[in-house]
C-alpha cells in the first residue's frame, strides 16, 4: 500500500491513496476544508467497522436494513495529541437480532477490522449498540 500527502497553501494538505483518491485535509481551526488527519483516521475506523458488521450480518441472512457507526474520541492534552479513550456507537435498522449484533461487532472488533486492533494499541476502544427495528 502506498500513500502521499502534498502541502497545498497554508495548513492544507492533499492525501493521495494508491488507487488515486484524494483527500483534502485541514489542520486550521475550523477544518473548513476538509477533515484534519486524526478525525480521517477516527472516520476510517467507523468504515472499518461498518464493513464488517453489515458483511457478519449478511452472512447470518440477519435482515439489516442500515447501520451508522459514529465515534467520539478522547485524545491526549498535549502532543502526540493519540486518541486515549474511543467509543463507537452502532445504529442498526433491521429486525436483526441483539445476539447477532453483538457477536458481529465483537468479531469486527477483535478479528476483522484492522483499524479497530491497530488503534486499540493505543486507545481503550468500547461500544454501544441501539437496535432499531
Amino acid at each position: 500500500m502506498i500513500a502521499s500527502a502534498e502541502w497545498k497553501t497554508g495548513q492544507l494538505f492533499d492525501g493521495r491513496s494508491e488507487s488515486g483518491h484524494t483527500i483534502r485535509f485541514d489542520t486550521a481551526a475550523g477544518h473548513a476544508e476538509g477533515p484534519s488527519p486524526m478525525e480521517a483516521v477516527l472516520a476510517a475506523l467507523c468504515g472499518c467497522t461498518s464493513v464488517d458488521v453489515v458483511s457478519i450480518l449478511q452472512k447470518k441472512r440477519e435482515p439489516i436494513e442500515g447501520l451508522t457507526v459514529s465515534a467520539s474520541a478522547e485524545q491526549a492534552p498535549s502532543p502526540p495529541r493519540v486518541f486515549t479513550r474511543i467509543h463507537l456507537t452502532y445504529r442498526i435498522r433491521g429486525k436483526v437480532s441483539e445476539k447477532a449484533a453483538q457477536d458481529a461487532v465483537m468479531l469486527s472488533k477483535t478479528k476483522y477490522c484492522s483499524v479497530s486492533l491497530m488503534l486499540e494499541k493505543a486507545a481503550a476502544i468500547d461500544y454501544s449498540i441501539e437496535l432499531d427495528s
